[in-house]
C-alpha cells in the first residue's frame, strides 16, 4: 500500500513537471509566431509601397512617351507627331452677277507631320486636298464638273519647311521652305493674306519677354511669288512688330504695325494668281504694292466669357490710284472649345481695288479679291471632343467702286480634328 502511494505520488509529480515544461514552450512559440506575423505585415506594406512607386514611374514614362521597350530601329517614331483635320462644307452662293443661285458641297482634308530632328531643328510637312494649285484654297468640290464623275481627288504638298530654334537664343525661330504664314493676323482677319496661303521662302521670328506682363515680337520674311529665268523675280518682303501687354485680371491689349513690299509686280502678271479686282492693263498690274498695316486688339471678359474686339487698317502707298485703302473691325464672344461650348463672331470690312493683291487675299469674301465691302457673321458650336459645327454668312457688295452687285454666301461646316 505504501509502495503504491509512493508510485502514485511520483507519477503525479512527473505529470506536473511535464505540464510546466510544455506550458513554457507554448508561450515561447506563441511569442515567435507573433513576431513572425509582425514581420510579414511589414514586408507586405513595403511591397505595396514598391508596387505603387513602380506604377507611378510607369505612368509618368507613358505620359512622357519614354517607353524604353521600343527597339533601336523604331526609336525615331518617338520624334514624330501626327495631326490633321477633315471638313465637310455646304455652300449656298447668291451672286447678283450670276444667272442662278449655286449650291455645292466641298471637302477639305489635311495631314500634318512634325519631326524632331534634334533639340534645335524640326521639320514640318502638311499634305492637303485641293482642286488646283491655287494658293488660297484647299477645298475639293464634290461632283466637280471639271473632272469625271466620282473622280479621285488630288492631294498637294501644302507645307514643307524647317524650323530652327537655337538653344543659344531662346525665342528665336528661323523658318525655311513652304510654310505656315508667320505674320500675326489680328482676329484671324484675311485683309492681306488668305488663311490658306502658304508662303514660300524664309522667315524669322523673335519674341522678347520685356517683363512679366509685356511681350514684344518681331517677324520678318522674304518670299517668292514668281521666279523668272530671264527677268527679275516677283517677291514679297515683309516685317512686322507686335506688342502685347497683359492688363489686370484676364484682359490684354495688343497692337502692331506691318510693312509688305511686293517687288517687281508692276507691269507683270502672276501665273496662277488672278488679279481679282485689281487694276490691270493687258493682263498686267498697273500698280506697285507697298502695303502698310496697323492693327490692334483688346481682349477681356464679360463675366466669365472671353471677349475680344479688334481692327486693322491697310494703305498701299505704292498705288497710283486713289483706291488704295482697306479696313476691318470685328469682335468675338466666347470660345468653342469644350463640348457644349460655343462662340459668335462678326466683322465688317471695306477693301478698295488696289489696297491689296486680290489674288492672295480672302477667297470667300465677295467671292475673292478686292473692290468690295460688307459683313461676315459667324457661329461655332463644339459638338464633342474634336468635333465642331460652324456657320458663316457673308452679306457683301462686290464691285463697290462702280455698280455694287450684291453677294451672299452661306457656309455650313462640320469639322473633325485628330
Amino acid at each position: 500500500m505504501k509502495k503504491r502511494n509512493a508510485l502514485a505520488m511520483m507519477l503525479l509529480l512527473l505529470a506536473f513537471g511535464v505540464y510546466d515544461v510544455k506550458a513554457d514552450e507554448l508561450a515561447e512559440l506563441k511569442q515567435q509566431m507573433a513576431q513572425m506575423q509582425q514581420r510579414l505585415e511589414q514586408l507586405e506594406a513595403k511591397q505595396k509601397q514598391q508596387d505603387k512607386t513602380m506604377e507611378e514611374k510607369i505612368s509618368e514614362a507613358v505620359k512622357e512617351k519614354q517607353v524604353g521597350a521600343l527597339p533601336d530601329s523604331l526609336k525615331w517614331a518617338e520624334n514624330i507627331k501626327w495631326s490633321g483635320d477633315f471638313r465637310y462644307r455646304h455652300e449656298s452662293i447668291d451672286n447678283e452677277t450670276a444667272s442662278t443661285q449655286r449650291d455645292r458641297n466641298r471637302i477639305r482634308a489635311r495631314l500634318k507631320i512634325e519631326a524632331k530632328v534634334n533639340d534645335e531643328w524640326d521639320a514640318i510637312f502638311r499634305l492637303a486636298s485641293g482642286s488646283s494649285d491655287a494658293p488660297t484654297s484647299t477645298n475639293q468640290t464634290l461632283g466637280d464638273s471639271a473632272s469625271d464623275s466620282f473622280s479621285s481627288k488630288e492631294i498637294w504638298l501644302d507645307w514643307a519647311y524647317a524650323d530652327y530654334h537655337p538653344d543659344w537664343k531662346p525665342g528665336l525661330n528661323i523658318l525655311l521652305g513652304k510654310m505656315a504664314n508667320p505674320f500675326y493676323k489680328v482676329g484671324k482677319n484675311q485683309l492681306i493674306f488668305d488663311g490658306d496661303l502658304s508662303p514660300e521662302g524664309g522667315a524669322a521670328t523673335y519674341k522678347w519677354n520685356l517683363n512679366d506682363s509685356t511681350i514684344l515680337k518681331v517677324t520678318s520674311g522674304g518670299f517668292w511669288l514668281r521666279e523668272r529665268s530671264t527677268d527679275a523675280d516677283t517677291s514679297i518682303f515683309g516685317v512686322q512688330g507686335l506688342l502685347k501687354h497683359k492688363l489686370s485680371g484676364d484682359s490684354h491689349i495688343l497692337g502692331g504695325i506691318s510693312y509688305y513690299d511686293f517687288g517687281n509686280i508692276k507691269g507683270k502678271s502672276l501665273s496662277g494668281i488672278s488679279s481679282k479686282g485689281n487694276t490691270i492693263s493687258g493682263g498686267l498690274y498697273t500698280n506697285d504694292y507697298d502695303i502698310i498695316e496697323g492693327f490692334g486688339e483688346y481682349g477681356f471678359k464679360i463675366g466669365d466669357v472671353p471677349t475680344a474686339v479688334f481692327g486693322a487698317y491697310v494703305n498701299n502707298i505704292g498705288a497710283s490710284s486713289s483706291e488704295d485703302t482697306a479696313w476691318l473691325i470685328g469682335a468675338k464672344y466666347n470660345k468653342a472649345k469644350k463640348p457644349g461650348s460655343w462662340e459668335i463672331s462678326y466683322n465688317y470690312r471695306d477693301v478698295e481695288k488696289d489696297a491689296v493683291v486680290g489674288g492672295i487675299c480672302d477667297s470667300d469674301f465677295i467671292g475673292g479679291g478686292t473692290d468690295g465691302k460688307g459683313h461676315v457673321l459667324g457661329f461655332k458650336y463644339q459638338l464633342a471632343k474634336n468635333v465642331q459645327a460652324g456657320l458663316h454668312y457673308f452679306i457683301n457688295e462686290k464691285n463697290s467702286s462702280s455698280i455694287r452687285d450684291d453677294y451672299r454666301l452661306l457656309q455650313a461646316d462640320l469639322i473633325f480634328k485628330f
